[in-house]
């Protein structure tokens, strides 16, 4: 953690980037890169983020088949009575329809219809679910006719009826999903370092398959490098990727050098480590051929909705995250409603000034936020760059506002960005962009730095309760807040932030030493 970088706070592919209408695309106004139109320009422009977040919506349908077909079979059963009467059927009555759903549901997650693969098309996933749903409801009919041959008929009308409603529901999914692809929304976005033929190479077999979205190619060779490559801009220098608005939007950077530039290709590799995108070395040999080259594209557009039987699931662990955010969130918002209102009258009347304070951070992926507090700074000398940080008796910071920092309530505001999704309760704290340690940008002093923003910040976290909080105010303090920060992430689970909130009011409620 001791390793120093100097990152360029300005790029020079910057000045490439142009000519793009913000009508073009249905983007936030202030998260819309604006670059030179290309080949593989998406239609919708998506960050990293929410593009997770559509990905994740592969839990929500799994979610509603599993409780319209439950619904469905409740009603069935007991029809032409109330659902309420379902305590007086028998297990005989109930058991082969309880065994035809389970495998049902089970046989088509099983099989990784829940995927929504870009190499399937909508009409194949949608007859492959009707026909593995049914396969499942087999087994029910297999337990009925054990149990009674003089019902037969109506399972088999409730069978029916069961894939006909999934087999529309995944229609639904699977089109949305096609859709989301189409537009770019869902299709993967990736630059590539080094403007070499292998980078020709893949743009051109890219180019007919339509599954990712090329945005640029970076290289060091800014004298003999084109301005692009079939279509495809140059958009500068490898270290310009450091510090590119394009950041945010990417899935993955893509290293098409030669195979045999092993010193070369270890450098850059250490170089772009610290941002928080994957890195992909594609090609294994001087001459790939179509083999390779389709296996190095699959690498990269191999982004299905999402796979829920993974044994460790990123995927998985995120959304129980969100869900976690959501339904806390949401919860704690209401609750403290009161609370909220009163506190933004007691700072209005306090100060002069708006009762909340919004500041522009560093979110999931570098991605540009605007974080939310009640304001704790007079006006007039309120710090929206972030670069002066609170010391003891700062005159900046009003009577009221002593009492919210000492008390950590001026966050609460901040549950509004955890219910939108720009936050979480529990992750890395934001800092300002272009937060200052001492004289120096905080970012530039770990090179690491740029690995807390692999997940959301959060409301609270790890660093927070093991006491590294509030204003940095030496390269120590950001290297202890940056490794606690890269341990939570390492170990992030739905647990351990339980366990993070719970403890968080007492530490902070405990804490009379540390400036906030």
């Amino acid at each position: 953690m001791s390793i120093f970088l100097k990152v360029r706070t300005g790029s020079q592919a910057e000045s490439d980037v142009a000519d793009s209408s913000r009508a073009e695309s249905n983007a936030p106004h202030d998260s819309l890169p604006r670059m030179r139109r290309g080949p593989f320009r998406p239609d919708v422009w998506v960050n990293a983020r929410q593009r997770n977040a559509l990905r994740l919506r592969t839990f929500y349908y799994r979610g509603l088949d599993v409780a319209l077909t439950a619904l469905l079979t409740l009603g069935w059963l007991t029809y032409p009575s109330a659902i309420s009467s379902i305590g007086q059927l028998t297990v005989a009555q109930v058991a082969p329809y309880a065994v035809g759903w389970l495998c049902a549901m089970w046989f088509i997650i099983s099989a990784n219809l829940y995927k929504f693969s870009a190499s399937t098309g909508v009409w194949r996933h949608v007859v492959a679910t009707a026909l593995v749903s049914a396969i499942g409801l087999l087994v029910g009919l297999v337990v009925q006719a054990l149990v009674s041959t003089s019902a037969l008929i109506p399972y088999l009308q409730w069978a029916g009826f069961t894939v006909l409603a999934i087999t529309i529901l995944h229609l639904i999914w699977a089109s949305v999903a096609a859709r989301g692809r189409k537009n770019g929304a869902l299709t993967p976005n990736v630059v590539l370092v080094g403007a070499t033929q292998y980078a020709e190479l893949l743009i051109t077999q890219a180019l007919e398959r339509r599954d990712i979205n090329i945005l640029g190619i970076f290289d060091d060779r800014s004298d003999r490098s084109p301005e692009a490559i079939c279509g495809v801009p140059v958009l500068g220098r490898a270290s310009d990727l450091l510090a590119h608005r394009l950041t945010p939007y990417l899935d993955c950077i893509a290293l098409t050098l030669s195979p045999d530039a092993v010193e070369r290709v270890g450098q850059l590799e250490r170089q772009l480590s610290i941002l928080p995108n994957r890195i992909a070395v594609l090609l294994q040999s001087d001459a790939p051929d179509a083999v390779e080259i389709t296996r190095a594209l699959d690498k990269l557009a191999y982004t299905p909705v999402h796979l829920l039987n993974s044994p460790d699931n990123d995927d998985r662990r995120a959304f129980y995250k969100r869900l976690q955010d959501l339904v806390l969130g949401s919860l704690a918002l209401c609750a403290l409603m009161p609370a909220l209102l009163l506190i933004g009258a007691w700072v209005r009347l306090d100060s002069r000034g708006p009762a909340l304070f919004r500041q522009s951070r560093h979110g999931f992926n570098h991605e540009e936020i605007v974080v939310w507090k009640f304001r704790t700074m007079h006006h007039h000398r309120a710090d929206i760059a972030g670069t002066q940080q609170v010391t003891a008796d700062d005159d900046r910071v009003t009577r009221a506002g002593r009492f919210l920092r000492a008390t950590s309530l001026d966050e609460l505001p901040q549950l509004l960005n955890v219910v939108l999704g720009h936050m979480s309760l529990v992750g890395p704290r934001p800092h300002a962009i272009g937060m200052k340690t001492g004289h120096v940008v905080s970012a530039d002093i770990v090179a690491e730095y740029a690995h807390r923003h692999r997940i959301k910040p959060g409301m609270t976290g790890w660093a927070a309760i093991k006491g590294s909080r509030g204003p940095m105010h030496n390269a120590s303090d950001v290297r202890r807040r940056v490794q606690l920060d890269i341990d939570y992430i390492e170990r992030q689970s739905f647990w351990f932030d339980i366990w993070i909130m719970l403890r968080t009011l007492p530490v902070l409620l405990g804490d009379k030493v540390a400036m906030r």
